[in-house]
């Protein structure tokens, strides 16, 4: 299986995934800009992407603890997503998703 992923920059990524994987924790994996600060436990935010719209339908849609998340990014858009509550599966080889700058790590001094 395989996502796609634009990071920050604009750069498409094509990533290998394994199913039941988080996406967040498939671009963490392959070194890509992304926080990813509370591990997966729908707690912060910092794994924001934005869902391709092809692919919107295709997932479930988001719980109420995800939204409740997401209303605290500055850069939420209709397509916001938090890529730790995307689990890989067979219906989603090829995904497409990009990271938001709010999930952007911060440069080292």
């Amino acid at each position: 299986m395989r996502i796609f992923v634009t990071d920050q920059d604009g750069t498409e990524h094509e990533l290998e995934a394994l199913e039941g994987w988080r996406v967040m924790e498939v671009i963490r994996d392959w070194g890509l800009n992304i926080k990813a600060e509370c591990g997966g436990s729908c707690a912060c935010a910092t794994c924001h992407v934005f869902v391709d719209p092809e692919w919107q339908d295709k997932l479930n849609p988001p719980t109420d603890e995800e939204e409740d998340m997401l209303d605290s990014v500055a850069d939420y858009e209709a397509n916001s997503r938090l890529s730790c509550q995307i689990l890989m599966s067979e219906e989603l080889d090829g995904l497409r998703v990009t990271l938001a700058d709010s999930a952007r790590q911060e440069e080292a001094a």
